[in-house]
């Protein structure tokens, strides 16, 4: 009888690699997306500007993400969820929560500056009453995460007397992103409105100094106690004394 010979092994299926480039071409169609949204906004964002820009194909974009909505969604999701894991890695110490928070706003009001796309998609988004985020399954989950953070120092405070207990951790949060989406978002029509230059280094400076001001005293557990006569900001004096009269006397004002 002939000797049987042993069944050739089939070659095995590279499906790291392909798996990689999978990966690869949905971050890049992501990334470019992330510019072309920003860019022209949601309507004149279009899919053959965002395949052009990835270098990819229109059908690519449907293949993973399914439609242009889903992949505005996809990029609303990837925006927060990189504003999540950078404040994750921040290094906070909730047992010194003056110094902890204060670190908090910081990063916040930074983080705004740094990544102008992050607030511009979201001036998009609410042009669209946040249509689209709201059918996203992820935002909560980054929204929670912030929150907790802050309820984690709130808590501190409270327990080591510094802190009010009555004010909520979802408040102050909405307190501290405002001072830092507002200011950016609005940097151009306020400069001119209050004609005061507000991206110079000394005017962000003052800004966020002034906000971290505002949000201890917000929590202070003894600001109730104080006298409604407290001195001004004294960052202020000196930031405006720099500024001509008329913008003086424009923030002054109030407007």
């Amino acid at each position: 009888m002939s000797e049987r010979k042993a069944p050739t092994a089939r070659p095995q299926r590279r499906t790291g690699v392909r798996e990689a480039a999978a990966q690869a071409t949905r971050e890049s169609i992501l990334r470019a997306a992330t510019k072309v949204f920003a860019k022209y906004g949601y309507d004149g964002g279009s899919v053959e500007k965002i395949s052009k820009a990835a270098k990819s194909y229109d059908r690519m974009i449907y293949y993973y993400f399914g439609s242009k909505e889903g992949l505005f969604i996809a990029v609303l999701e990837g925006i927060y969820r990189r504003m999540d894991d950078a404040e994750a890695a921040l290094d906070l110490d909730a047992s010194r929560p003056v110094e902890a928070l204060t670190a908090v706003i910081r990063f916040v009001l930074g983080y705004y500056r740094r990544n102008p796309d992050f607030v511009t998609l979201l001036n998009t988004e609410n042009l669209h009453k946040g249509r689209h985020i709201a059918k996203s399954l992820r935002a909560r989950e980054y929204s929670s995460r912030a929150i907790a953070i802050i309820r984690e120092i709130m808590a501190s405070g409270v327990a080591q007397g510094l802190f009010r207990a009555d004010v909520a951790p979802r408040d102050l949060y909405l307190l501290i992103a405002s001072t830092g989406y507002f200011y950016m978002s609005n940097r151009h029509t306020l400069t001119a409105f209050l004609a005061e230059p507000l991206e110079t280094p000394e005017a962000v400076a003052h800004w966020e100094d002034f906000v971290i001001e505002a949000v201890l005293r917000t929590v202070d557990a003894g600001a109730s106690e104080e006298s409604s006569t407290a001195p001004p900001h004294e960052g202020a004096t000196k930031w405006q004394k720099s500024q001509p009269t008329q913008s003086q006397a424009r923030s002054s004002s109030g407007t």
